[in-house]
């Protein structure tokens, strides 16, 4: 509690307030909350209060508490609020992870630490070669759990989940929690108390959200008109490859903008240097790809840019919540384009149950259709883009996918009475009965028609 006071931590926040008392009281835990609302201090103050309290073995001390995660960043993260959380305490640990040589992780396990901060590929190199020992472990926390499987890591938790001792107390945290998450933490924790203090996959309420209608090709223009406006004091810059990333960067940095980019592909000390001076403010422009940025935790982020829109839902919800931290205020921007990217932004709003509002006052506005709500909906019209679906023929089979970046109407139901309605973007539905292919070759159900003009270009069956 001392440590804590010259920290600012005053009020626990709802997860800390809610978690806290079921660790002390030795449950398993499912915490569920958005980024930056302080599940760190959640899982670790009360796992430190009850090490503390608990006698150490006699001899070489064990390894008592392990937290995994998914990240460098996000461990090295851990690690220093552990660090900050335990000057008054005689609890030692030490953070490993890939990217960098072992020696000085091996040499610290060696003194003998209680609690390992660990991302999954280290951690096995180094139980492998005989360093690591979790026969004596007490507290397991496995942080970013969505994370995790978005990365490929299932596997390597299954290996380690099989060297824990089956009397341990296991804290599971994420910000989202779709079904295949679910599923893990039934594996791993025991009668557990399930705290959520958000409602699963929702948004931030500190974080206005905006979207931009542009085109591919202009987005980095678009970008650099964003970013140079004088109400953009720090922005992290979402980008789907790494390859994307250090070509962003190095058009802002020919338009004068200073920006560094952050990826896998990227070595830990150029990680560390970028994250150090983006966090002192010296650097205003941060470009990332969503497993990097995992673990920048910055508490006046101005600005988010999703640069490109990111195809699975939850990642938004963890892009955006990277500003609005701690009560903060933040802007997230999404520069969504004509192609996929409008039905990436058509799920996201689904999942956060809100429409994200559009900015039309800029240079690189592309007049599109709005994307409503309940865009998509059986019973409203069928996908757009590409993923457009014909509709169900009347007594028929359900038609096929759309085909081309115009949206060919799906093929209609087989002997139907006609193809159903087509989504945005997407042609008309196949008719029933036999048709004919672009393709020339017969098939029963007939082909989807070609794009009908206008509007939407909203094709009926």
């Amino acid at each position: 509690m001392e440590a804590l006071v010259p920290l600012g931590y005053e009020t626990p926040t709802p997860i800390q307030a809610q978690a806290i008392p079921y660790v002390l009281d030795g449950r398993d835990v499912l915490g569920v909350a958005q980024t930056g609302t302080g599940k760190t201090a959640a899982f670790s103050l009360p796992m430190l209060h009850r090490l503390n309290k608990q006698p150490q073995r006699d001899g070489r001390r064990p390894i008592r508490g392990l937290v995994l995660s998914p990240t460098r960043e996000l461990s090295a993260q851990i690690g220093e609020s552990i660090r900050d959380y335990t000057p008054n305490l005689p609890i030692n640990h030490t953070v490993i992870f890939g990217g960098v040589k072992q020696g000085k992780q091996v040499a610290a396990l060696r003194r003998g630490v209680d609690i390992v901060v660990a991302t999954p590929g280290r951690l096995l190199d180094l139980i492998d070669q005989g360093h690591i020992n979790l026969r004596h472990l007490e507290y397991f926390v496995l942080d970013e759990a969505d994370t995790m499987l978005d990365m490929g890591f299932i596997h390597d938790i299954r290996k380690v989940i099989k060297l824990l001792p089956p009397r341990r107390q296991s804290l599971f945290f994420s910000a989202t929690m779709p079904q295949n998450i679910q599923e893990l933490a039934d594996t791993i924790l025991i009668d557990p108390v399930t705290v959520e203090v958000e409602r699963r996959s929702s948004a931030a309420e500190t974080v206005d959200q905006r979207v931009y209608f542009v085109r591919q090709g202009e987005k980095k223009h678009l970008l650099v008109d964003v970013l140079k406006a004088p109400e953009v004091s720090s922005a992290l810059v979402f980008t789907r490859t790494k390859y994307g990333a250090d070509k962003l960067v190095r058009h802002l940095r020919k338009e004068g903008v200073r920006a560094e980019a952050i990826h896998g592909n990227k070595s830990q000390p150029q990680r560390e240097k970028a994250m150090k001076a983006f966090k002192r403010g010296d650097l205003g422009v941060l470009v990332a790809t969503d497993i990097a940025a995992r673990g920048i935790d910055v508490d006046d982020l101005s600005h988010v840019v999703n640069f490109e829109i990111p195809n699975i839902p939850e990642t938004y919800v963890h892009r955006i919540g990277r500003t609005g931290r701690a009560g903060a205020n933040g802007i997230a921007i999404s520069f969504c384009n004509e192609d996929d990217e409008r039905v990436f932004l058509r799920d996201i709003q689904r999942l956060i149950r809100r429409e994200v509002p559009l900015v039309t006052e800029h240079d690189y506005h592309l007049a599109m259709p709005p994307i409503p709500l309940d865009s998509g909906k059986p019973g409203n019209s069928g996908g757009s883009g590409k993923s457009g679906g014909g509709g169900r023929g009347k007594g028929g089979k359900r038609g096929g996918p759309s085909r081309g970046r115009n949206g060919r109407g799906g093929q209609g139901g087989q002997g139907g009475q006609g193809g159903g309605q087509g989504g945005p973007r997407s042609g008309s539905g196949g008719g029933g009965g036999a048709g004919q292919r672009r393709n020339k070759r017969r098939r029963p159900g007939g082909g989807g028609g070609r794009p009908q003009g206008g509007g939407q270009r909203q094709g009926q069956g």
